[in-house]
């Protein structure tokens, strides 16, 4: 029989044990290890069966076991210590309060945050991202306000059936469950925000709180009831329904978001935020509502765009159109004919997100389009990412080169605390003094290559352990009231070269590339002396049939019998899974359709245990692999098509795998140590380590995009908001003067035979129409000259105005340097110049010379 409700009912622990308590209502828990240890003392069969759950386990542990703890003068005394190390943590100045000109608040907003596997509101890398951005920005001190969505039923579960076909189920949360908060208003009321929407209905939102370490977490939900019954299910699921359900999802993260961080500022008395970090399109709908703030104020919407462009970021992390969120424009226009903003009109909301450029769709609105006009700051997630976002967005800025679209990148990192194994953790502790795995010389002979081969070990043993569990688990809940069979508890080797696979299933991440020649993979995997074996996890968006039939067909491979004990496909990869797996491994691969992985963040958690990655050069592994860290698999881009391309890069992984990898794997010295392979180790920790850190990102982050976006932010939002007007009327008058301005004629000289070290002396008359000389900004722009007269290695000399006569061209001169030997070319360029804009294309306005 099955109960028609449920709920969970929060236990009421000791008095002794109230830092028990504290210690678990801050997700600290979730990366401290010493906090860790002391719930696991609780009960460990317990807390590893509720998923390292603070909460559930407090829940669930008998009451007698509570009395026995609450007297045990160790524990109390241990957990007393740890939460004074908590307040501490939480108190005093660390990394950002060194800093000067800080905002004094950044608000962070993502769909979907991956902070512990107990709270399952993430789908893959993008979430993951959030959830250690919002670690490493409490480890730094920054003060950071999360918004995002709570999702009663999360992403979804995933079971493999009889046929290797993908099962979905959604088992409901219960947030009274989870360590969060309901955020409440001075009389205890709870916080709801609404959005009014078509038909006279409205939206109500509860507002949860949860606290990660420093940072504060908001999550809006639907699940009220004020709302009615279909609106209580805005935010049931993680992507989930079609396009209006979706369209209601990010209204509400991005407008509610921004209403439910006014409530917050208000009841906590706390400072506003200056910057705004749109973690991908979802929720772009932020930077709307902050604009009919500032109509309220006396602002137009041309002023107040200017404001919010200043204080705003945006991160794409899509290479592909696909991966965008693109709604009817009608639907769209429908939900902004309402009261939903005051002061802003439909029409300017459309023009936002209109592809209003060559090989766009105007009958859509485009999320990531809008997003980037919204944002006077934007970047990709690795270098390669940001040179494809240049080149995919590139139409929003024309006449610009694909080098000057203003987008830049910040790669990815990954917050080590949470991915570093402990035992990783506890090596550098005993034999290099510190716990911060990514500040340690791993050089050293501190560490002896026995000791470090001797834990790599016993976190591939770990795995192994862990694999046999859930692979007669997921059999016994596929065929239940049956035992499973005798062979799965032989299911991997914990001595043999472990290679790891696991993440999403879009069909250009080629989850089955590697059964590309089925009979050279079994030959790999059932290798007499040098074997290897492979363990995959993954899943498939439920509405991606093609997904499913990739995942379909490796685990009926993996089903073989002459393989099935070397190559396993663990079904519900998830957090808890992750944090076994990366450092498990000794080989993570990754084998994308180069550029189209943004950054691909599995390898980066693997490396910070010491794993080597075997990888086609995307995403961040284009810019780190050294010829040490691991193995590049050659792209194939010149293929003639998608099959032969799949043919030749999987034969270069075989290739690499067996003639390079396993050898070095297996080539033992008298110890049984396998020391060149050990050197890649050690290489690999010490050059990897802070790199790829979460703390390098956001640091980063503050540095390089933070910190200039809330100077902006004051800059134009002085003398109540004078600035902004003023910008919003000179973007005006360049706009309606540019088509008449021109590089009338470029004049040269100062050289005849060209040589290094002689100079090229530049003089260029620009037609101006209405503007002034100090509208623009004119460079000579120089480099490499190639076939087709396309610049290369180019660089911008300014030139400075020589004369400018009413009703006569303006000239403008200057010199550049004969620097290097070659092929040498030139062009004269003009573009608006204001001291309130970040980047010369930030208008999309250009003129350059045409002879």
């Amino acid at each position: 029989m099955k109960a028609i409700r449920r709920f969970t009912v929060r236990t009421v622990l000791p008095e002794a044990l109230d830092a028990v308590s504290a210690l678990a209502a801050n997700l600290r828990w979730s990366w401290h290890e010493p906090t860790r240890r002391l719930f696991a003392r609780i009960d460990p069969i317990l807390w590893d069966e509720l998923d390292h759950d603070p909460i559930a386990l407090l829940g669930a542990v008998d009451s007698a076991r509570l009395e026995e703890l609450a007297g045990d003068g160790q524990f109390i005394a241990d957990a007393q210590a740890l939460r004074a190390d908590l307040t501490a943590y939480l108190e005093e100045p660390r990394w950002y309060q060194s800093l000067e000109d800080a905002p004094q608040r950044i608000a962070y907003f993502s769909p979907e945050f991956g902070i512990a596997s107990a709270i399952p509101q993430y789908s893959g890398g993008l979430g993951i991202l959030a959830g250690d951005h919002l670690k490493s920005a409490s480890d730094l001190g920054l003060p950071l306000l999360g918004v995002g969505l709570f999702y009663r039923a999360g992403y979804f579960r995933q079971a493999i059936d009889r046929d290797g076909w993908q099962k979905e189920t959604y088992p409901l949360l219960d947030p009274d469950g989870l360590p969060m908060q309901v955020l409440r208003d001075g009389d205890g009321a709870p916080v709801i925000v609404t959005l009014p929407l078509t038909g006279g209905r409205q939206l109500h939102a509860r507002v949860w709180q949860m606290h990660v370490g420093r940072v504060v977490l908001l999550l809006l939900d639907t699940d009220i009831a004020e709302n009615e019954d279909e609106l209580r299910g805005v935010t049931d699921r993680l992507y989930g329904g079609g396009g209006e359900h979706r369209l209601l999802q990010e209204l509400l993260l991005g407008i509610g978001g921004v209403r439910a961080i006014k409530a917050h500022v208000r009841i906590t008395c706390s400072p506003a935020p200056e910057v705004f970090h749109t973690n991908e399109g979802h929720a772009g709908f932020l930077g709307l509502e902050r604009i009919s703030d500032l109509i309220a104020e006396g602002l137009t919407f041309s002023e107040a765009l200017q404001v919010v462009r200043a204080g705003t970021l945006f991160t794409t992390h899509t290479p592909v159109p696909a991966g965008i969120d693109r709604f009817d424009a009608s639907l769209v226009e429908r939900y902004f004919q309402t009261d939903l903003l005051p002061g802003v009109d439909a029409h300017d909301v459309l023009a936002l997100g209109r592809e209003d450029y060559p090989g766009g769709d105007r009958g859509v609105h485009n999320m990531a389009v809008m997003g980037l006009r919204l944002a006077q700051r934007a970047n990709g997630v690795s270098q390669l990412h940001g040179e494809v976002s240049r080149g995919m967005f590139g139409e929003l800025w024309p006449g610009f080169d694909a080098a000057d679209v203003p987008i830049t990148s910040v790669t990815n990192g990954v917050h080590a605390p949470t991915w570093t194994d402990p035992l990783m953790v506890t090596l550098a502790k005993d034999c290099l003094g510190t716990y911060d795995t990514t500040r340690c010389d791993w050089s050293s002979d501190a560490v002896s290559d026995a000791q470090l081969w001797s834990v790599r070990r016993a976190m591939r043993e770990q795995l192994v352990t862990d694999a046999r569990e859930r692979v007669a688990a997921a059999w016994v809940e596929e065929n239940p009231g049956m035992a499973a069979p005798q062979w799965m508890t032989g299911v991997l080797d914990p001595d043999v070269l472990t290679i790891g696979f696991a993440r999403r299933v879009p069909t250009y991440k080629r989850l089955t590339l590697m059964l590309h020649d089925q009979d050279r993979l079994r030959a790999l995997l059932t290798d007499p002396e040098r074997p290897v074996q492979l363990v995959i996890a993954g899943k498939s968006h439920p509405a991606d049939d093609s997904g499913k039939a990739l995942i379909q067909k490796l685990v009926q491979f993996a089903a073989e019998h002459d393989v099935r004990e070397r190559i396993v496909f663990l079904p519900n990869y998830d957090i808890g899974m992750a944090r076994l797996l990366y450092p498990g491994t000794d080989i993570w691969l990754n084998n994308p359709l180069r550029p189209f992985e943004a950054c691909g963040t599995s390898g980066m958690k693997a490396a910070l245990n010491g794993s080597l990655n075997l990888s086609i050069l995307d995403g961040w592994w284009n810019e780190y692999y050294d010829g040490e860290n691991g193995w590049a698999i050659p792209s194939a881009d010149a293929a003639g098509d998608g099959a032969e391309r799949d043919a030749l890069e999987a034969e270069a992984m075989y290739d690499l795998i067996e003639h390079q990898i396993a050898p070095r794997f297996y080539d033992r010295d008298d110890e049984g140590l396998p020391r060149r392979w050990l050197r890649n180790i050690r290489h690999t920790l010490a050059t990897l380590s802070p790199e790829l850190s979460a703390d390098r990102m956001v640091s980063e982050y503050v540095e390089r995009l933070y910190v200039p976006a809330a100077r902006a932010r004051r800059a134009i939002s002085g003398e109540s908001y004078g600035p902004a007007r003023d910008l919003a009327q000179w973007k005006a008058r360049v706009t309606a003067e540019w088509p008449n301005v021109a590089v009338a004629h470029v004049e040269s000289g100062g050289v005849q035979s060209p040589q290094v070290g002689d100079e090229l002396t530049v003089r260029a008359h620009v037609e101006l129409a209405g503007l002034s000389a100090d509208d623009v900004l004119v460079d000579v722009v120089f480099g490499r000259a190639r076939d087709g007269d396309e610049l290369a290695d180019v660089h911008h000399m300014p030139l400075t105005l020589e004369a400018h006569e009413l009703g006569q061209s303006a000239t403008f001169t200057g010199t550049v340097p004969l620097a290097r030997s070659g092929s040498f070319g030139y062009t004269v360029r003009v573009t608006p110049c204001h001291e309130l804009l970040a980047h010369p294309a930030e208008l999309g306005l250009v003129a350059v010379a045409e002879h």
